[in-house]
């Protein structure tokens, strides 16, 4: 079977499925597949939310998972608001709801958000939009909850810009991930679909681009890792 990588509600079941099967050891792959850089990324996607803005606020979490990045925001020193954490996989919330106090999860798709327009002071979201039906929408969906001049910081896979380091990475991505990936986890396909969804995935200046058309305006991105992750950072217009 092809895995459903390119839209569709087909990908929303098998997404929802996926991320609940592989919810008990997602944590600790995550930090093994990326050499525990993967900390490091979630801290700068905070750092470039610029919460300092409103440290009272109420800022979302989007494709929240076990709320890894939600905890980054809630426990920086000065922050004062409320996170609410986002996600439509059950079992990946229940998981990280005591990893930080300040933190609401939420059982919510992206697509369909169940908040009041305007409501967000900021947004972020972790290796998540790649696995959105609709990037476009998602977009727009995220733009419609927050404030305008609020900011909506976006963590992504991506694939490095320099043809040695892609090849490697290429490599690695698909041989020793998923092999590594299937042996803790037990789950077959779950390690075969991140890397064949990091290669559907347009690069970071389209990613630009769809943000820009649908409801951002100064969106930058900077790369990390030598490019294998982007963060691009957009402001509600």
């Amino acid at each position: 079977m092809k895995l459903p990588v390119t839209g569709g509600a087909e990908k929303r079941s098998y997404v929802r499925g996926m991320f609940a099967a592989i919810a008990p050891s997602y944590d600790l792959l995550n930090h093994v597949l990326s050499l525990n850089a993967d900390r490091g990324w979630r801290r700068r996607a905070v750092d470039l939310l610029g919460w300092e803005r409103v440290p009272a606020g109420r800022y979302l979490d989007l494709c929240a998972g076990t709320l890894d990045l939600a905890a980054e925001l809630a426990r920086r020193n000065g922050f004062q608001g409320h996170v609410v954490g986002a996600d439509f996989v059950v079992p990946m919330l229940a998981l990280g709801r005591n990893k930080a106090e300040r933190m609401l999860p939420v059982t919510a798709d992206a697509l369909e958000l169940p908040f009041a327009d305007r409501s967000f002071d900021g947004a972020t979201v972790g290796f998540g939009v790649r696995n959105l039906s609709d990037l476009a929408a998602g977009f727009r969906e995220v733009a419609r909850v927050l404030r305008p001049g609020a900011r909506y910081a976006v963590l992504e896979c991506s694939q490095p810009p320099f043809k040695p380091m892609r090849a490697l990475y290429y490599f690695y991505f698909t041989k020793v991930l998923p092999f590594i990936g299937s042996f803790v986890s037990k789950h077959d396909n779950a390690y075969t679909y991140l890397p064949e969804s990091v290669l559907a995935f347009p690069g970071p200046d389209e990613v630009a681009r769809v943000m820009t058309a649908n409801g951002f305006r100064d969106v930058k991105y900077e790369r990390l890792f030598g490019g294998i992750v982007a963060i691009h950072v957009g402001v509600r217009e």
